[in-house]
């Protein structure tokens, strides 16, 4: 299959090969400006370097440009900006940079409590100045996704667009937003414009993620590294690198997935993705009390009901299920925690449900979720669920959705590939469940360290296919 791609891959990501021999600084008009300071005379008389931006004008240059900041500075522009607005309400601008930075702030700490905050000060934007506040629409577009909310989120960067076509930081939120409600065909095309428009670390990061999508997983590859060698801050490298783990990560290759999280977590300590990511890989690796100890330092830091999910099911495949309810019990409050916040984490409760709740309850949940924005991730939700409640037959239907190329579900997922296999194998569709299981193990024999063995099981379980002797012609 992919040499069949190989063409197609070469003339489509031309134009991001081409642009990974240039090494652009990105930076926004707001945030460039370096803080000023005046030149110390040394002893003998020659003039010193003039003092480097400080941590909040960085982020307020990271937040500008839609890319990664560290926790430091979000935290010093946050408590700037806010000074700012009290003295001087009026100032439009300043509350679209405090209400992005609040988004950025809540995403990197998993808090879903600083979104309302963020959505008050950019709408506060909006009121001040109502007309062409392309700054307030675009914070508002990158709220909506960082809460799920794909179709708002949609909204708001066409308006920004057809405000100013030509501003590239809008195009990364409707990539996004489209991504998330699995119109992929429309994310490449956005994604196009974006490289029409602009060059360096964070188109070639964007664009790893369409080609991920796709199921390109050399040219994602190649694009993350290309950004995280051009990436100028610590902590947007650190971010790249950390999305490098993830794709080694995903096809299975564990010593370059933990040689990224390591270095990720070296660049910027403060990021819980990356020792999320070291713990599933040692616990793959059979590393149990170290895996152990990423994941529940990662989620002292961020506790996503994602990740609480995975260390409940690490608990349970090491014989712990006292462990893996607490895990749970956490994972049902956090996702309250966000509804009350306005963000959306039916996706997770509803995985959550289907393997170790109430599959009807998961069926409801994600059927209402799939018709709001009907993505790869929410497909195999589904049909999962209705696998696990009974109705194999119609979940078949959402996780060939979810695997097939032509309709977006082109990504190489082994957890999608496997869900496949166990709905087939339950109609006794055995041929199609050997094919999908062994593409599963073959993509990423780690997958899981419940459902993997699972796998494997339900792989030997089917054998090898009946050798079966063509019928003979008759002379």
């Amino acid at each position: 299959m992919e040499n069949q791609e190989e063409g197609p891959r070469r003339r489509e990501s031309g134009l991001w090969r081409r642009a990974r021999t240039r090494r652009v600084l990105i930076c926004s008009a707001a945030g460039c400006a370096v803080l000023g300071g005046a030149l110390w005379a040394l002893p003998w008389g020659r003039p010193a370097e003039p003092a480097g931006p400080s941590p909040g004008a960085l982020a307020m240059a990271a937040v500008g440009a839609g890319v990664p900041a560290d926790a430091a500075g979000l935290a010093e522009l946050i408590d700037e900006r806010e000074k700012h607005v009290r003295a001087r309400p009026r100032d439009a601008t300043s509350w679209a940079v405090l209400g992005t930075a609040y988004v950025e702030r809540g995403r990197r700490l998993g808090d879903p409590a600083f979104y309302p905050r963020a959505e008050r000060a950019l709408r506060t934007s909006l009121s001040v100045r109502p007309q062409r506040n392309v700054p307030a629409l675009t914070g508002l577009a990158a709220l909506s996704n960082a809460r799920r909310d794909f179709p708002a989120a949609r909204r708001w960067a066409e308006q920004a667009r057809r405000l100013e076509p030509r501003r590239w930081t809008t195009y990364p939120l409707l990539i996004d937003a489209f991504t998330g409600l699995g119109e992929y065909a429309a994310a490449k095309r956005m994604l196009d414009r974006l490289g029409e428009l602009r060059s360096g670390p964070a188109v070639l990061a964007r664009a790893a993620g369409v080609y991920r999508d796709r199921g390109w997983r050399e040219d994602a590859a190649a694009s993350l590294a290309d950004a995280a060698a051009g990436a100028r801050e610590p902590a947007e490298r650190a971010a790249y690198v950390e999305r490098a783990g993830q794709l080694a990560w995903e096809r299975g290759d564990l010593q370059a997935a933990l040689r990224h999280f390591r270095e990720a977590l070296r660049l910027d300590a403060d990021l819980p993705s990356a020792q999320i990511g070291q713990g599933r890989t040692l616990a793959a690796l059979g590393r149990t009390t170290e895996a152990l100890n990423a994941y529940r330092a990662a989620l002292a830091r961020q506790p996503l009901p994602g990740h609480a999910l995975e260390l409940g099911e690490l608990y349970e495949s090491l014989g712990m299920p006292e462990a893996a309810r607490v895990q749970y019990d956490l994972l049902r409050e956090r996702v309250r925690a966000a509804g009350a916040a306005g963000a959306d984490e039916e996706l997770v409760l509803g995985r959550y449900e289907a393997d170790h709740g109430d599959p009807e309850d998961a069926v409801r949940r994600l059927r209402a979720e799939f018709a709001r924005q009907p993505g790869s991730e929410v497909a195999d939700a589904l049909g999962w669920a209705l696998h696990r409640a009974g109705r194999s037959g119609e979940g078949l239907r959402y996780a060939v959705r979810a695997t097939d190329g032509e309709r977006g579900g082109g990504v190489r997922s082994a957890a999608f590939m496997y869900h496949r296999g166990m709905i087939e194998r339950e109609l006794k569709r055995y041929g199609a469940a050997r094919r999908h299981l062994a593409e599963a193990l073959r993509v990423n024999p780690h997958f899981s360290p419940l459902h993997a063995p699972r796998a494997r099981a339900a792989a030997r379980a089917l054998g090898d296919p009946p050798d079966v002797r063509p019928p003979e012609l008759d002379e």
